[in-house]
Order: C-alpha cells, then structure tokens, then sequence
C-alpha cells in the first residue's frame, strides 16, 4: 500500500527537493503540494494523505495555525514541521501543538527519510539537534503572559510609555517587566532582546 505525502510551503524549489526524497523511498509518493497553510488545510480535508511535511513561515496562513486546524479535523493527523527556523520557541510550539516530528531545512536527505519512515509508522521523531534546542526551552525559564505581551509591544518599537498606555498598566509596572524579560533572555538591551527573541521563535519581526 501506497504512503501518501502531502507538501507544504511556499518555495517550490523547497517542494521540488522533498517530492524527489519522497519518490526514492519506496512506497511512497506525493499525494498533493500547497504553497501555503490555506491551502493545505482544504487539500487535508478533501484528501487526508499519510504524512504532511510542512513549513512553519507561509504567507495568509503559517504552518502552526494549519497544523492546528488540521488536528482539529483529524487528531491523529502525522504532520512533520519542516523549517529553516532552530528556535527553542518554534520548536516547543510545534510539537506543543501535535506536530510528529520537527526537521530543519538543512537536515541531510538520510534524516528525512528516516524521519518520513518512522512517522507514518506512527511514531514521533525528533533528531538530536532539534531535542537540544527543545531542551534548552525546557529549562529556560518560561516568559509570562504580561512579559510576552511587552516584548511583542517592544518588537513593534514601543516606549514604555506607549506600552503601558496599550496595555493598561502604569510605566514602572513596563519598566519591572522589560528587567525581568532582559535577565530571562541573557540580554543587556533592547536590542540584544529582540535579537534573542526572534532567534528563540518567540517573537517575529515583520518589516
């Protein structure tokens, strides 16, 4: 019996190079390919392949949103997360939100395989690079609901002024979260926090 693939993201030269990995396996083929998560949760639906290998950052809908909304259709739905993005943050999201297994772009065609394999056998599969920023989410210490919404304001280029007029708490109250934001980001300033949060996956930045 044939398992079926289904491929998500808005590169195709990205979607040419995982339909050749999927063809060498045998057993396998591409079942369907969408450029972005709209339309990989209407090709799921219509379609229900085996497995979907799919990217997080796609435009009008991003690849956590669609795997959650493919979940809640069908639980037992086998999405493997495959991106550019090492994140801490990213990584925890994902597989918080049901994803399989979570593959970088750069992974060697071997671990993909490997990975296609041991997901649509139904189990997980998280390779040691991406076990070690998971870990490193683990034991950090984990930003509040209030931290993450000043840092999401920081990353807009709010004052803390204009902070705490948006979320409705008084500057100092702003100013004690930014501290303790800095010191749980290993960060001396704004900027280094910023940084650090977009590479964490906690935050992105959109210019």
């Amino acid at each position: 019996m044939t398992v079926s693939v289904m491929l998500v993201d808005d590169h195709p030269l990205v979607r040419l190079g995982m339909a050749g990995i999927v063809a060498r396996q045998p057993g396998y083929a591409v079942a369907a390919e969408a450029a972005d998560g709209a339309d990989a949760i209407d090709l799921y639906r219509r379609l229900r392949p085996d497995v979907v290998l799919m990217d997080l950052s796609m435009p009008r809908v991003g690849g956590l949103e669609a795997l959650q909304a493919i979940r809640a259709f069908h639980p037992d739905a086998r999405v493997v997360i495959v991106s550019s993005s090492d994140g801490e943050e990213h990584v925890y999201r994902a597989l918080h939100a049901g994803a399989r297994a979570y593959l970088l772009k750069d992974a060697p065609e071997a671990q993909l395989a490997e990975c296609l394999h041991a997901v649509a056998a139904g189990r997980r599969y998280v390779p040691p690079d991406v076990a070690t920023r998971l870990a490193a989410r683990l034991d950090n210490d984990a930003l509040t609901g209030r931290e993450l919404d000043v840092l999401r304001f920081l990353a807009q280029g709010m004052s803390n002024k204009l902070i705490a007029r948006a979320a409705g708490i008084a500057p100092g109250t702003v100013k004690y979260h930014v501290k303790n934001i800095m010191a749980k980001l290993d960060a001396s300033c704004r900027t280094e926090v910023l940084r650090e949060a977009v590479r964490r996956g906690i935050v992105d930045i959109v210019h």
